[in-house]
């Protein structure tokens, strides 16, 4: 028996052994690792105790001990010795056979299935089995030697194999994490970025996780802070933009299966220099930029302004971001933020990058994109940011008087059936008050929309059960008054119906590294087990329409889940009610929806199962039905401010004693009006707005109310009225600080006055100065206590060899301006040098597409000799210093030039250069970045000839601000001399009249608009063009009426003559006298007149010429100041031989009042030989007679000759017949035929009536 017992104590240690091999080596098979866990720990699973009772026959009988049936799990680990080895964790509540198949049905890496791995799985399910199905029985001596060595030879076979498998795969052997090289701390200054690097060595493969402070860091949840990448066992974390809060203890923490190991590292971020923090929009210094060797410099030019939009409009905000030097392939990172939240690219929103320009487009506008939106560009040396409002209007309702849309729908509290949805009031109620809201659910993947709520609720805030678990839905608000209803609201984010710790753990993902190794225990059956009662059981909401209750689910609830009763007791009663008595709800939450307004209730709650329902929670205390959240009170008296031309700030006290309050909305009313229209869209929390978008010059009131879950407050009262115009703010910055000479204990400096003045004139400059030792800079110190009225300045008393800065300030009575950009170390040496000195006071107008004006100032240090011209450079912004090109070939002798030649849409940078006789001296401070693109709003200067001949220039502006004036320049220079030039300026046109237009006058003229955006513009008069001004301004002040044609004359039947002319244009006031011989005749018997205006005809008739019209025709007209004169001259011949012709016409008209002939007679000959007489007669009266006559003497009607006439309509023939010539005679000396007077004469018709 002793033999036995040692054999199997034997086998127990090897057994023992052999499990302790198995948790070492379960990583080689992931399949097995729960079989391999399983079998190392099956002894320890069962809490039933094995007792050895001796039978009647001295057998020894195996029994288990009876197993409590509420007893409480051991998770203890023992040893044979009963000894507390460890902890047990049961990871899965389930039996053996549970977990394996959960186990085997997950998709793993495919390793080899040696015999190793065979031989430890059917080993783990033999004795699996045999832990899960304890049997009783009998072995012989023999059987259990048997099976004991069996043991052993398979102990032995898998030690072997382990063994080979080992010399196969010497890279598998598992140790813990090892850092070879540790992250390393690192002091950084403010705005750069920081990497933290470390390399981790292990098997298997470790994961890494960074911290903050104990804290971990979620790079994906911040990705524009945090970068984490991990390769090839080299893990780092990359912190941008460092900020002062980033300075921390960041832990590597490395873990796998056999450990886990961390390594901590310290980061410093400094600041760059004392003073106030620089807040979430200020741009940071830019530092070195050590990995590329330069110090990024980022410009953001072109930006968007204040933007307005409407609903379901698009809208494009975009900005231009210079960043120098150019770096290849090295980019920015460009960020958008909506009221400092980053903006991730979406179906609403979509994000551009070209490498030069940023768009950001708002697809399909609503009022929930209303706000503060930022670009923030992020470079290596640091960051620069623009930030600009947008607002969203209202779309035009279908219905007048109805309610705009609500926003800003959002769920919260999601549960498996029921989940809570939350929006925001509109701006604008309607013509009446909003009465409630609907809200509409649409399950995700169809178009239908099912309302929620069948009386409208006023709360801002409703409960939604109902939901089917595992499904999403989306939701919208609609608003009601008693106009109608409004149109529905933007759509929320699609929310799941599912338990919020299913959703935790689907968002958190895995906690920690997967370790090969899961190690449980075995629980009890809790099927059949009644649920424990609810806890903590409290109303959350309680409000007119709804309760809401909600509660802890029970411990004790087994595995199967459970639902719950909701019961009410009304106050003064004993009677419980169960309220959904329909179906248990899922969720602990539920909303009750009919009771009574007013009433008190206590609720209680309760659990069941398949088992049975649990006894009831602890009663809640009595809840009056009715809205705890009170309507907010009313803000305070808002106080108007000017800002611009365009906008207003209003200030307000907050409302007092407010709960959750969602923000205000502000109201104006032009004075003198009803309407009151709304400032912003969505409501802001802050007790201050810039209202933009209204009229310049308007005078307005404003308002305030707050709103909450519950509801609008009163409106404030209204404010004092404020006229809409431009503030009077601070100046800008003073730029180009440039040093003009130096000598031995003093330096001289000079610098350009700001672009703005800030809506008042300058009053003068502060100079600050500190000294530069190496890197080490001291402390500004000022320079003048008394305001500078210029812009240069002499410091005085300064120290020989020592380097200095400077730096300028500007001063209005609005107050002085931040400094401007710090001049670079200079000596206070004196200067030895014999060219000029740099240029200074470098400033830009006129800027237009492809041109620009660039002016300066001569240089304070000549150099030897005086300055005898000036050279300039261009080269675009984005270029290198190799970019520098010169923009002439000769010598600009001006202090100004017109560069042209530029590309629309590119930005350049200009530099000038003094020459004298020595040499070409050093260039001037860089001018620029300066867009190459014209104003929207940009005007041309044009000239203009009046009425009276006065010749003027005239330029507008639309842009003008309180305190912005028109300069006028001749050359660039500012015209003082009012002897040449009278000004008139009315608002925002402006015009220089000239007194007396002359050759002096000649040159380059220009007009520019302080404190404005570089309004300018320019006219060069020319030789020229002043001619053609004076010819046009001599035609003004001496008008001609111009005439079309000169006058002319012509005769008309019965010799009448016209005398006619036509003018170009006249008005209706225009006179014209009819003069001859310089006597003024008028209309009578010899004389008619016509004159008509609307074609310019003017016409005098005269019945005959007579010997006394000899003479000269005149038509004198005059139009208002405009006159014309035209003549014709009839004397001499000229006048004779028309005198002739008037009496012929006359002659003529007389002789055809009777019968006459209008062709005479003639003959003809037909191809017949025959001779025809013909002959034509007009006027032909029925009493008219026809004789024909024949030498004289008339053919009667009966002679043979009158056959051959022939008379048809007015035309007469007289056939003679052939006409022959007897040669009776001999002929005459010469041969020659007889003359025509030889020749009878042919018969000849008369013709009188």
């Amino acid at each position: 028996m002793s033999g036995s017992l040692q054999v199997t104590q034997k086998l127990q240690q090897q057994q023992q052994q052999q499990q302790h091999h198995f948790e070492s080596s379960c990583y080689l098979s992931t399949k097995s690792s729960v079989k391999q866990q399983s079998f190392s720990t099956y002894k320890t699973t069962s809490r039933r105790q094995k007792t050895t009772v001796k039978t009647e026959k001295s057998k020894e009988v195996l029994k288990l001990s009876p197993l409590p049936k509420r007893a409480k799990r051991t998770y203890l680990a023992m040893d044979t010795d009963k000894e507390v080895i460890g902890y047990v964790i049961p990871v899965f509540r389930a039996n053996h056979e549970v977990v394996r198949g959960l186990m085997e049905a997950q998709e793993e890496e495919v390793t080899e299935e040696g015999i190793n791995y065979v031989a430890m799985r059917n080993l783990f399910v033999r004795e699996a089995r045999e832990a899960v199905d304890v049997r009783v029985e009998k072995k012989t001596r023999t059987t259990h030697i048997r099976e004991s060595a069996e043991r052993v030879e398979l102990s032995k076979t898998m030690e072997e194999w382990t063994e080979f498998r080992k010399k196969m795969n010497p890279d598998s052997l598992t140790h813990p994490p090892e850092f070879i090289i540790k992250p390393r701390g690192q002091t950084v200054w403010e705005g750069k970025t920081v990497k933290l690097h470390c390399t981790v060595a292990g098997w298997p493969k470790p994961r890494i996780a960074w911290y903050k402070n104990n804290v971990l860091i979620d790079a994906k949840a911040h990705p524009e802070k945090y970068t984490v990448e991990s390769s090839f066992n080299m893990h780092s974390l990359e912190i941008k933009n460092c900020d002062f809060i980033d300075t921390a203890q960041y832990h590597a923490s490395a873990l796998n299966v056999k450990g886990e190991i961390s390594s901590v590292a310290t980061v410093v971020v400094k600041r760059f220099q004392e003073g106030e923090e620089a807040g979430p929009l200020d741009p940071k210094p830019h530092g070195f930029c050590a990995e590329h060797g330069v110090t990024f410099q980022t410009t953001i030019i072109d930006k968007f302004e204040v933007a307005f939009g409407s609903e379901g409009e698009t809208m494009s905000l975009g900005c231009t971001v210079i960043i120098y030097p150019t770096v290849k392939k090295y980019q920015p990172e460009v960020v958008w933020s909506r009221n400092s939240v980053p903006l991730k690219p979406s179906k609403w929103v979509h994000t551009h990058w070209s490498g030069e320009r940023a768009t950001l487009t708002l697809v399909h506008l609503n009022k929930e994109d209303e706000g503060m939106y930022t670009l923030r560009v992020n470079t290596k040396s640091g960051f620069d940011t623009y930030s600009a409002y947008v607002f969203v209007r209202d779309s035009d309702v279908e219905v007048e008087g109805v309610p705009v849309a609500p926003l800003d729908v959002r769920c919260h509290d999601a549960n498996k059936d029921y989940v809570v949805v939350t929006w925001k009031q509109p701006a604008v109620e309607g013509s009446s008050s909003i009465l409630g809201y609907y809200i509409d659910r649409c399950e995700v993947g169809t178009h239908h929309w099912a309302q929620c709520n069948d009386a409208p609720v006023k709360y801002a805030r409703f409960p939604v059960t109902g939901l089917v678990e595992g499904r999403s839905y989306v939701f919208r608000v609609r608003a009601l008054n008693k106009e109608g209803v409004s149109r529905p609201s933007r759509v929320s984010e699609a929310v799941v119906a599912m338990d919020p710790s299913d959703r935790a753990r689907l968002r958190a993902g895995p906690s920690a590294p997967w370790t090969g190794m899961i190690k449980f225990t075995e629980e009890d059956p809790t099927v059949g087990i009644v649920p424990g009662e609810p806890s903590d059981v409290v109303v959350t909401e309680a409000t007119k329409s709804y309760v809401v209750l909600a509660w802890k689910p029970p411990i004790q609830r087994g595995h199967e889940g459970v639902m719950y009763y909701i019961e009410k007791c009304m106050s003064g009663t004993d009677t419980w009610q169960r309220v959904n008595t329909g179906m248990p709800v899922k969720s602990p939450r539920f909303a009750m929806f009919d009771l009574e307004e007013g009433n008190s209730y206590s609720f209680r709650v309760r659990c069941c199962n398949s088992a049975g329902v649990s006894e009831p929670s602890v009663t809640t205390g009595e809840t009056t039905v009715g809205d705890k959240l009170d309507l907010p009170s009313v803000p305070g008296n808002p106080v108007p401010t000017r800002n611009t031309d365009t906008s207003v700030v209003v200030f307000w006290a907050a409302s007092k004693d407010v709960k959750h309050l969602v923000g205000y909305y502000i109201e104006y009313s032009v004075v003198g009006t009803e309407e009151w229209i709304p400032c912003n869209n969505k409501p802001v929390k802050q007790t201050r707005f810039v209202c933009h978008g209204l009229t310049t010059g308007s005078n307005c009131v404003f308002r305030v109310k707050a709103v909450n879950a519950a509801g609008y407050s009163q409106s404030s009262s209204n404010s004092d009225a404020v006229v809409v115009q431009a503030a009077i703010s601070v100046p800008g910055k003073a730029t180009g600080v440039t040093l003009l000479e130096a000598v031995k204990d003093y330096m001289m400096l000079a610098w350009t006055e700001p672009a703005s003045n800030g809506g008042a004139d300058i009053r003068g400059y502060f100079v600050d100065y500190r000294t530069v030792k190496g890197d080490v800079v001291g402390k500004w110190h000022e320079l003048n206590l008394k305001a500078l009225t210029t812009t240069s300045y002499k410091a005085e008393n300064l120290k020989e060899n020592v380097f200095y800065q400077f730096q300028v300030r500007a001063m209005n009575m609005a107050g002085v301006s931040k400094a401007s950009q710090p001049t670079s170390a200079l000596e206070c040496k004196e200067w030895t040098i014999t060219v000029a000195g740099p240029p200074v006071g470098l400033r830009v107008l006129e800027v237009r597409d492809t041109s620009a004006v660039v002016l300066w100032e001569p240089p304070a240090f000549n150099g030897r000799t005086p300055v005898n011209g000036y050279y300039m450079d261009v080269k675009k912004a984005s270029a290198g210093e190799e970019g520098w090109k010169a923009a002439h070939e000769k010598v600009n002798k001006m202090k100004y030039m017109k560069v042209t030649g530029l590309k629309s849409g590119t930005s350049y940078v200009f530099r000038v250069r003094a020459q004298n006789l020595a040499g070409v001296g050093k260039p001037s401070a860089v001018l620029g970045p300066i867009l190459a693109q014209t104003s929207p709003d940009t005007k041309e200067i044009y000239v203009d000839v009046d009425d009276d001949g006065v010749i003027s220039m005239i330029f507008e502006c639309s842009e003008m601000k309180e305190g912005s004036e028109f300069v006028w320049s001749k050359n660039y220079q500012t015209i003082t001399d009012t002897s040449r030039l009278t000004i008139v300026t009315e608002r925002g046109r402006s015009r220089a009249i000239f007194n007396n237009p002359s050759v002096e006058d000649l040159g380059i003229f220009s007009c520019v608009v302080t404190n404005t955006d570089g309004f300018s513009s320019s006219y060069t008069l020319t030789e020229e063009s002043l001619k053609r001004l004076l010819d046009i301004s001599h035609e003004h002040k001496f008008p001609v009426i111009p005439f079309k044609s000169e006058m002319g004359m012509e005769l008309l039947e019965k010799g009448r003559v016209r005398f006619w002319t036509q003018v170009e244009k006249c008005t209706s006031a225009c006179q014209v006298d009819y003069v001859f011989n310089d006597v003024l005749i008028t209309q009578g018997k010899k004389y008619t007149m016509n004159f008509d205006k609307s074609t310019g005809i003017i016409e005098m008739f005269m019945d005959s010429l007579e010997v006394s019209d000899e003479g000269t025709f005149t038509f004198n007209l005059v139009d208002g100041k405009a006159k014309g004169t035209t003549s014709l001259v009839l004397i001499g011949d000229e006048f004779r031989e028309l005198q002739k012709k008037s009496e012929f016409e006359r002659a003529e008209w007389v002789r055809k009042q009777g019968p006459h002939f209008v062709e005479y007679l003639g003959f003809t000959v037909t191809k017949e030989c025959n001779v025809l007489l013909k002959c034509k007669i007009g006027n032909v009266r029925p009493e008219t007679e026809i004789t024909w006559s024949k030498d004289s003497i008339e053919i009667a009607e009966d002679d043979e000759d009158a056959k051959k006439i022939e008379k048809k309509d007015s035309d007469l023939t007289f056939n003679i017949g052939k006409w022959v010539i007897k040669q009776d005679k001999p002929k005459e000396k010469g041969g020659k035929k007889p003359t025509a007077e030889d020749v009878p004469p042919p018969p000849r018709p008369k013709v009188w009536t």
